[in-house]
């Protein structure tokens, strides 16, 4: 698959995962340019964590302080208000990885690669045990949710791990390192082990 240049809406300390959804608020007039793009493009774009705040010695470029692997976007409705901004909501597609920044237009962009999570042949089996292992986790840790998690989660392994990375008690940078994993096995393993020691143990 070819590179494609995409705009960027970075947020702080958010990592959004292949098949969520999420709502947004479009405010900043540089991001009302990359929704009126998009509206017309009909083109996804990319959700990348914002790693650090800016110094007041702005030391560190706007582009050095994002993520170099973030998700593909798809718009899925929007709402104008009177005011100019907007309330979009959105669903986490592919996961892609920054190849180079572009800084001509009033927002962020970037060429970027897709990176699909690979799932490995013959591992079905194991796949099926992990991901059982951490939906009983995350019903152990959200014990409060246990019905409504119950009711919604998803049966896929890769929806289930998109599911479970939103609702554990997670930081962002566990998040990301969840999103920046090897395959799906690795991200089940990875989300697993973020899981408090007892319910780990008790799985």
């Amino acid at each position: 698959m070819s590179p494609i240049l995409t705009p960027l809406f970075p947020l702080p300390d958010l990592v959004l995962f292949p098949g969520l959804v999420l709502p947004l608020y479009v405010f900043e007039q540089r991001y009302r340019d990359l929704l009126a793009d998009v509206r017309r493009s009909k083109e996804p774009f990319g959700i990348v964590r914002i790693l650090e705040a800016g110094g007041e010695d702005g030391a560190k470029s706007f582009q050095d302080r994002v993520a170099k692997v973030g998700t593909l976007a798809h718009l899925r409705s929007v709402t104008d208000h009177d005011d100019g901004t907007a309330s979009i909501v959105v669903v986490g597609g592919e996961r892609f990885r920054i190849l180079d920044f572009d800084t001509r237009h009033s927002y962020l962009s970037a060429t970027v690669q897709e990176d699909p999570l690979p799932e490995g042949p013959g591992e079905q089996d194991m796949t099926a045990a992990l991901s059982r292992r951490l939906l009983d986790g995350l019903l152990t840790v959200r014990a409060a949710d246990a019905g409504a998690i119950r009711e919604h989660a998803p049966q896929e392994p890769l929806l289930l791990a998109s599911f479970a990375a939103t609702l554990l008690p997670l930081s962002g940078d566990q998040r990301e390192q969840a999103l920046d994993t090897i395959d799906l096995l690795d991200r089940l393993e990875t989300l697993i082990s973020f899981l408090p020691r007892n319910d780990r143990a008790l799985n």
